[in-house]
């Protein structure tokens, strides 16, 4: 039975390609680079995290102590209820819509104020006392006390 002239392409194309991929390995062994020492392959990390030729300066070297790292959440504390009573001033009361907003005298925050957390009336730039509640959207204020004059 005699070959087809499609079969003979494909069979030319095989050995063509046979052909290149030795050639191709053969330079490959040609351009080897045999030989490099380890320092060659070494790529060191700078103190800034980029990889560099050169080694990193052991002057800028900083030591970690092991036990100072943590990993997770930190353990909980219990606050104490002194460091919740804080003073501060009346920046803004809207009566009519029962909140305003507390300057806090030692850290100078913005601390949100409900009529439900006043004990005594209170109008704008009115010194009180009041303890820190953490809310769902921050801080809020409650036990609301006029200073005593």
């Amino acid at each position: 039975m005699a070959e087809t002239w499609n079969k003979k392409e494909r069979e030319k194309k095989k050995r063509q390609n046979r052909k290149e991929k030795l050639e191709r390995k053969q330079e490959r062994k040609e351009n080897q680079q045999t030989g490099k020492t380890l320092d060659d392959m070494l790529v060191y990390i700078d103190e800034n995290g980029n990889f560099s030729e050169t080694p990193p300066d052991p002057r800028k070297k900083i030591r970690v102590n092991v036990e100072d790292i943590s990993i997770g959440v930190p353990k909980h504390t219990d606050t104490d209820p002194a460091d919740l009573i804080r003073e501060g001033t009346i920046t803004f009361f809207n009566e009519a819509k029962g909140f305003g907003f507390i300057r806090d005298k030692e850290t100078q925050e913005s601390v949100f104020v409900h009529v439900n957390g006043l004990i005594d009336p209170v109008e704008e730039k009115s010194k009180v006392i009041f303890e820190v509640e953490m809310g769902p959207k921050g801080a809020n204020a409650i036990n609301v006390k006029l200073l005593p004059k």
